[in-house]
């Protein structure tokens, strides 16, 4: 997960919201950790805060990372596929507040979270990346994600970064 956030300008034009599954009572380093590498601000949010361009957002632990609108919302709502934080809660909810405007990726994981959200985000006009599962560290999540989904990219991990400045970045020349 390092190498794409590596390569993301700081003037990035969207924002970025990240799901991990972590042990509910563990502590997390990941945002001070992706901070320390990243040229975007990266963070916890608070409950409410309005979403900003240029800035990633990580799930706390034991809670989901949803939007409403322009707002972020971290709740403890019912577990997802075993899981909370719950990647296909967060995917239908910025695609319920974003439709053609998100980009859902899942990346190397267990298990399945993800992939409804998947289809939530491609049925309501997003684009959807998922990572080569021969890429993968941990295939099954990607691999899984493309029994549910037409994605419109498959790339390494290598490529994600510049494939994401590469779709946010307006054409100038229209």
């Amino acid at each position: 997960m390092l190498q794409p956030v590596k390569t993301l300008p700081a003037d990035f034009p969207a924002s970025i919201l990240v799901v991990l599954h972590v042990a509910p009572n563990s502590p997390t380093m990941l945002p001070q950790l992706l901070d320390s590498v990243s040229m975007l601000k990266v963070k916890h949010p608070q409950d409410g805060e309005l979403i900003e361009a240029g800035v990633m957002y990580i799930a706390p632990p034991d809670h989901d990372l949803l939007l409403n609108g322009n707002q972020v919302l971290v709740t403890r709502g019912p577990k997802e596929n075993r899981f909370r934080p719950s990647i296909d809660a967060l995917f239908r909810s910025v695609a319920y507040a974003y439709g053609p405007h998100v980009i859902g990726v899942v990346l190397t994981g267990y298990l399945n979270d993800g992939s409804a959200g998947l289809w939530w985000v491609q049925q309501l006009g997003g684009l959807v990346i998922v990572q080569d599962p021969r890429d993968a560290e941990q295939p099954t999540m990607p691999a899984h994600a493309l029994t549910v989904v037409a994605a419109d990219y498959i790339v390494p991990l290598a490529q994600l970064g510049p494939l994401l400045v590469y779709l946010t970045t307006p054409d100038e020349s229209l």
